[in-house]
């Protein structure tokens, strides 16, 4: 039996990604997101209330980085993502976190998140139901600690997090348990 939760967005698991962008001190502003992602092969896409102070950074800077945090920096994570750069103009800093500047969009590289998209505005859709911001990936950055003997990065060493909307926790991710359009191959086969 199933039970009836009505509507909510209730989907696992959703990403926990880091959006970096400078304000218009130059100082830089990261707040921690879950409603978005990849959207085409250069493309990403973030749904986002209109009256985040990083939306205002995106609008002046037309620019953006994504960056998938590890769990060892997860209180700093949840902090720039409980914490308003409106109302609280040093939230970065507080967080011990080193950002440098990106060599190709203007916004801020966070040294210790393993992935970096960097992004330049590509479309902002104001819905009904908020802001979506799609942006054109220009670069990946990749720490090396993440990556495997081939030069790929391995997700299994991004010791990533997602999101729980259902009981607002965050869960590992990490352990490869099959391969892609390899796992279920054997269901093509006829007898």
């Amino acid at each position: 039996m199933k039970k009836d939760f009505g509507v909510k967005p209730y989907l696992f698991p959703m990403p926990t990604y880091m959006i970096g962008t400078y304000n218009e001190d130059d100082t830089v502003d990261v707040m921690m997101m879950a409603w978005g992602g990849i959207c085409a092969e250069d493309m990403v896409a973030l749904n986002l209330e209109a009256n985040h102070k990083t939306v205002a950074n995106i609008r002046a800077r037309g620019a953006f980085t994504l960056a998938v945090p590890g769990a060892d920096t997860l209180a700093a994570s949840d902090f720039l993502g409980i914490a308003s750069a409106n109302r609280m103009a040093d939230k970065f800093e507080r967080t011990g976190l080193h950002a440098v500047k990106s060599s190709r969009v203007d916004a801020p590289v966070i040294e210790e998140y393993p992935v970096t998209l960097e992004c330049v505005v590509e479309k902002l859709e104001e819905e009904p139901y908020g802001l979506r911001v799609l942006g054109r990936i220009q670069n990946v950055l990749a720490d090396e600690k993440v990556l495997d003997e081939k030069g790929r990065i391995d997700a299994g060493k991004l010791n990533a997090f997602a999101f729980d909307q259902m009981q607002n926790g965050y869960y590992a991710v990490g352990e490869k348990i099959g391969q892609a359009w390899h796992s279920g191959a054997g269901l093509m086969e006829r007898d």
